[in-house]
Parts: structure tokens; C-alpha cells; sequence
């Protein structure tokens, strides 16, 4: 659009000039060699610019004609580079498509239409191909040639780290892509991988440091980064609570600052501050996660804060706590902890119960079993209690993997994932809560009458003859007695002495999920006979 605003300005001056030119007429005198030439101003003009037009086009001819042979050249040379993209783009549709042979293919034409070091894409395509082909080795190969590429490093990086994940070599994954990390701290598989390794190894320091190259090149949300940083720094002062105590609380205070309602690492930064004599500072750091999410640690924590404090002290600490975050069956349990220890069982039996109405669960149902041996030693009453404890779900735990832990830790056992643990209930007991009516009576069991009189059964003789003693069974028949005695093995042995032997016939075995024949009925049903089917 711009060349076109241009041109019409060139000629819109020329034009001005010719009319400026044609409404002042002139002559113009020119003498070479003797010879004098007068013409008009305009013709003049108007021989100039044709002087100036043929001088230029026949500069563009001698042009042309100079540069015909590299104008050639470039023109089958674009025709060849379009080919072989042609050929680039099919085969890459291909691999991604998963056909091998196909991108074999291509990947041969596109070599020979365009200079692999001229264009990187085709050693991907030929490293796709030989993946497709099941040729992992070759694959390994192209992606190490292409470390030696600036520009293809990251990409051999991921390419010998997916094969070394399939290969299941995790210090070959994790180097490589602490590599990449290295290079480009902004690739999630790179960096993920690299921080699993970091945790793994107990670097928190190198960690710490990737997060924060994370967190500056916007892969991850501040939020998720403070969180990160905060699970960091609370490993960082577990670590160090016994060799470094002030560099452990330093980690430990900036963990809660980040996030003052993450347990684990308020309850370390409270007992670092209760090792130096600054209750009131850990008290708040307790009093503040509490509020937020109550926890049976925090708990623990703040109501021996002081060492030397008397258990009615223990206990209104715990008292305090409930203020602050009532109707929670954690507040409730800890009231009724530090009320068995004081031994006022009055009002730990009263917390006890309130937890369980709030929320049912195995530790609830134990300390209340302590409470009532504690104050009445009634055994019954305790095995009761413990009975409803071990039907009750479980109490809440750190949980990650499927894995239960009674302590926290920074990074799951089975996946080395960070951040992997969560407070809650462990899914163990499904199906084992505690009805509502569960103290009620039981209910009468209704009983189903069992007819009067069976009907009978023909049985087939075993003995035709008859000129021997008959068994039992056989005798009842011909009487018409309907309560004749089964006949088992033992009855099956008294045969006749010119009869034909009959083996003892074995009671056959009850099948696992066999209910059995109840007491209460099994006279009033018909005796099992020898019969012939």
C-alpha cells in the first residue's frame, strides 16, 4: 500500500512539473562542435526523461542478463527446498500418525532434497522413524548427535530422557533432564524431574533454587510457588534442628510466613521457639494455624509449652484452644487429653462424648475407653468401648500413595512426588461406620415355621432278595415310618451277609459360603436316603 501511495506521489509531481514547464515557455540553446541546436524548453524535458528512462532499462537489461545464471540456479533451488518441506511435512504427519514406513520414506527424500544441517527437523523425523520402526538404539544415536546442535540440544535432551524412562533408568532420566533444567529452567518436564531428584537426595537448597527460577519464568503460580517453598523450607529445618537450631528456625519462620496455616511448619517453628524461651512468639504461630485447621500436633505443642507447667494449667490452655475453634471434634479431644490427665473425668467423659457426636471415629471411642478405666475400672463398659473403637473409621492421618504416616514428610515414599502427603482419614475402612441405633436392643429375629410333615420320597431297594436283616432305613420304609434314621457310612457297613456289598457313602463337603442347616429345623426335615438317579 505504501509503494502504491508513492508511485502516485512521483507521478503526481511529474505532472506538476510538465504543466509548470508548459505554462512557461523557453528555449533552450545547445552548442557542440560548431554547430548550435535551439529547441523548446518542453522538448528538451521531455528528451531528458527519455534519456534517463532508456539508460535505466538497459541497465536492468545488462543487469539481468549478469545475474541470469544465479536467478536460474535459485529458482530450481526453491523448487528443490519446496519438495523436500513437502516431503518433511508428510513425513512428520506420518510419524505423528504412527505410520513407520511411511515416514521412513519420507524421511529418505526429504535427506536428499534438503542438508540435514541445514534444516534439524529432519534428524526428528529421522529419530521418529526409527522409534516407529522399534529401532531404539538408532533413536538413542540421532538424539545424541543432536547434543552437539545448539539449536536441537533441548531436544536430544528429551529425547534420551524419555528413553531413559522407558528403559526405567531413573539416574539417567534425572540427569538428563537436570540438564535441560539447567539450560531452560521454564520446561516442566525438565524441572519437575530435576526437583524429584533434588527432594530425593535431600538437596533442599538446589530446590529451593529451581522453584525460584520457576516461579521468575511464570511456569508456575506464585500461590503454587509460596506453597512449594513453604514445603522446602519446612524440610530444610527438619533437617536441621539438631546440627544448625538458628538456621532451622530461619527456614522454619519464613515457611510459616508463607503459609501460616500449614501445620507442619508452624508446629516446627513453635518448638524452635520454645527451645529459645519465646513462648509468646510460638504461641501465636500455634494460636493462628488453629484457627485455621486444628490439628491434634498443635494441640500437643501449645499445651506443653512450659515444661514445668501444672496439668490444670494444661488444661486451660486446652480450654483456650476450644474458644478459638468450637464445635470441632478436635477441640474437643484435646480438652478431654489434658481433663484425663488432670484427672477431672467429669469433664473429659462430657469433651469425649461431644467428639464423638461430632465426628465418629477409632481415637475418640480409645480415649473414652481410658477415661472409663480411669475413673470406674468396668471392664465390660471398656471392652465395649473398645469394641465400637475398632469398628469405628480411622482417625485422620498423613496420607500420600496409599501409604499412612503418623509424621509428616515433605515427599511421598512410593513416588518421590513433593508435597504428596495430606491430613486426612485413611480409606482402610470403608463400610464400617457406626449406625446410629447401634446401642439399641437387638431386634427379635423373625423365625420361619418349618412344614408339619415332609413329604415322602420313593426309595429304590438296594437288596432285592430279601432274605437277609435290612439296614435300618430300609426296615422304617416298609413300616411307613417317616422318622427313620439317615443312612451314613457306619449304618451302610451292617450289610446283609448274602447281599451285595454297597460302599459307605461320604457326606459331601460344605461349601465355603454353605449357610449350614440350622439346629431348630434339622428334626423336622425328611433323613437323607440311599437313592438311585
Amino acid at each position: 500500500m505504501i509503494r502504491i501511495l508513492l508511485f502516485l506521489a512521483v507521478v503526481f509531481a511529474l505532472g506538476l512539473g510538465f504543466a509548470w514547464l508548459a505554462d512557461r515557455p523557453g528555449e533552450m540553446v545547445v552548442t557542440f562542435s560548431g554547430y548550435q541546436y535551439q529547441v523548446s524548453l518542453m522538448v528538451a524535458a521531455v528528451a531528458v526523461v527519455a534519456v534517463v528512462a532508456a539508460v535505466m532499462i538497459v541497465w536492468w537489461l545488462l543487469k539481468a542478463l549478469w545475474n541470469s545464471p544465479y536467478t536460474i540456479s535459485r529458482y530450481f533451488r526453491v523448487r528443490r527446498r519446496d519438495r523436500g518441506y513437502q516431503a518433511l511435512s508428510t513425513g512428520m504427519i506420518a510419524a505423528g500418525a504412527g505410520d513407520g514406513a511411511l515416514a521412513r520414506k519420507k524421511t529418505r527424500e526429504a535427506t536428499k532434497l534438503i542438508r540435514s544441517d541445514q534444516e534439524p527437523l529432519i534428524q526428528l523425523l529421522e529419530a521418529q522413524a526409527s522409534l516407529l520402526e522399534g529401532d531404539h538404539e538408532g533413536a538413542r544415536e540421532k538424539f545424541e548427535t543432536m547434543l552437539d546442535d545448539p539449536e536441537m540440544r533441548l531436544l536430544g535432551l528429551r529425547g534420551l530422557y524419555l528413553e531413559a524412562e522407558r528403559l526405567g533408568d531413573r539416574n539417567a532420566a534425572r540427569h538428563y533432564a537436570g540438564r535441560a533444567a539447567a539450560m531452560a529452567p521454564q520446561l516442566a518436564w525438565a524441572a519437575e524431574s530435576t526437583l524429584e531428584d533434588l527432594t530425593g537426595r535431600g538437596d533442599w537448597d538446589g530446590a529451593l533454587k529451581l522453584v525460584e527460577a520457576q516461579k521468575s519464568t511464570r511456569q508456575i503460580e506464585r500461590d503454587a510457588a509460596n506453597r512449594r517453598r513453604a514445603v522446602l523450607l519446612t524440610a530444610k529445618a527438619q533437617a536441621l534442628i539438631d546440627s544448625d537450631p538458628n538456621a532451622a528456625k530461619t527456614a522454619a519462620l519464613e515457611a510459616n510466613r508463607l503459609r501460616p496455616d500449614f501445620a507442619p511448619a508452624a508446629v516446627i517453628a513453635a518448638k524452635l521457639l520454645f527451645r529459645q524461651n519465646d513462648v509468646r512468639k510460638g504461641a501465636k504461630i500455634l494460636e493462628t494455624a488453629w484457627k485455621a485447621e486444628p490439628h491434634p500436633e498443635i494441640a500437643e505443642l501449645y499445651s506443653h509449652a512450659r515444661p514445668g507447667d501444672a496439668v490444670l494449667d494444661r488444661l486451660n490452655r486446652a480450654k483456650k484452644l476450644q474458644e478459638m475453634k468450637k464445635n470441632h471434634a478436635e477441640s474437643s479431644l484435646a480438652v478431654a487429653r489434658a481433663a484425663l490427665d488432670a484427672q477431672d473425668f467429669s469433664t473429659a467423659r462430657k469433651e469425649a462424648e461431644a467428639a464423638i457426636r461430632m465426628d465418629r471415629r477409632e481415637g475418640a471411642y480409645l480415649l473414652l475407653a481410658d477415661i472409663e478405666e480411669a475413673e470406674t475400672g468396668d471392664q465390660g463398659k471398656v471392652r465395649q468401648l473398645l469394641s465400637k473403637a475398632v469398628r469405628a473409621p480411622g482417625d485422620p492421618a498423613w496420607v500420600a500413595d496409599g501409604v499412612v504416616s503418623e509424621r509428616w514428610a515433605p515427599v511421598s515414599p512410593i513416588t518421590g512426588k513433593l508435597d504428596a502427603f495430606e491430613w486426612r482419614a485413611p480409606m482402610e475402612r470403608l463400610g464400617q461406620l457406626i449406625d446410629s441405633d447401634e446401642e439399641a436392643p437387638d431386634a427379635a429375629v423373625p423365625t420361619i415355621a418349618a412344614p408339619t410333615k415332609p413329604a415322602k420320597e420313593n426309595v429304590i431297594e438296594l437288596n432285592p432278595a430279601g432274605s437277609a436283616e435290612r439296614p435300618p432305613a430300609a426296615a422304617a420304609s416298609e413300616t411307613g415310618e417317616d422318622d427313620a434314621a439317615p443312612t451314613t457310612a457306619t449304618a451302610s457297613a451292617v450289610a446283609p451277609p448274602d447281599g451285595d456289598a454297597v460302599e459307605p457313602v461320604e457326606e459331601m463337603a460344605r461349601l465355603p459360603d454353605d449357610p449350614g442347616v440350622d439346629p431348630d429345623d434339622e428334626d423336622q426335615k425328611s433323613p437323607r436316603k440311599f437313592r438311585l438317579f
